[in-house]
């Protein structure tokens, strides 16, 4: 972003938040640490202006506020996707795409544009693509009128990559829990990393009942063939 982006930025930097965010992010690249209330507020700021600030992304703060602005800008829906489409390679970390998928709320208003565009990110090859579809869906599509079609969808996004199955398997946890008997015989069709995680995810939540947490360790989990 811009020199006058960047100095904001650089006032911001907390040095404790610095040690904790790079414990946990990685691949985050140059970070200052700005806390993100303050970021998110900042973001807001910038999201007034006509358009988003420009120039080259050289801290991790300047890529996730670049996606907070996309997400807080009053435009059409045109506009966003345009815009989304533009940062979606930008995606390097979880944090990232996490972050970025939560302010994209105009989502709520715009579902059936939203759901076309994330097609190809289905099936794209590339890692945080696949968790940026992902987190999407968790985020905006499981509810009664798509989850059908997410749990379809799901089922193209590729897991190989460690965040991809993470995020696919944190979609599934959610779908397990709402609509636990359209969930899961869906759960079984995918690769053993991910039904792992998605069944531990279940296992996490206290909206499930101790029973049926039990039976899916049994069926998913534990290893028949040795009793």
């Amino acid at each position: 972003m811009n020199e006058e982006v960047k100095k904001t930025l650089e006032a911001m930097a907390d040095r404790k938040n610095f040690q904790f965010q790079s414990r946990i992010i990685p691949n985050a690249g140059n970070i200052l640490g700005v806390r993100m209330p303050q970021l998110r507020q900042y973001a807001k700021e910038l999201a007034k202006k006509p358009e988003i600030p420009t120039g080259e992304d050289f801290y991790y703060e300047e890529v996730m506020l670049r996606g907070m602005v996309i997400g807080y800008r009053n435009v059409p829906i045109d506009r966003h996707l345009a815009d989304m489409a533009d940062f979606v390679p930008k995606i390097s970390n979880w944090a990232v795409c996490d972050s970025f998928c939560s302010t994209l709320k105009f989502t709520a208003k715009n579902r059936e544009q939203v759901w076309t565009f994330l097609q190809p990110y289905a099936r794209s090859d590339k890692e945080f693509a696949q968790r940026f579809c992902a987190v999407m869906l968790l985020d905006y599509f499981v509810n009664e009128e798509y989850i059908d079609r997410t749990l379809s969808l799901l089922a193209e996004i590729g897991t190989t990559q460690y965040y991809a199955s993470m995020a696919v398997a944190w979609a599934l946890a959610e779908c397990y829990i709402k609509f636990p008997e359209k969930t899961l015989p869906c759960i079984g069709s995918f690769d053993e990393p991910t039904i792992r995680r998605t069944v531990r995810k279940i296992s996490d939540s206290y909206r499930v009942e101790q029973e049926k947490k039990q039976q899916l360790k049994e069926e998913f989990l534990y290893d028949k063939r040795n009793g």
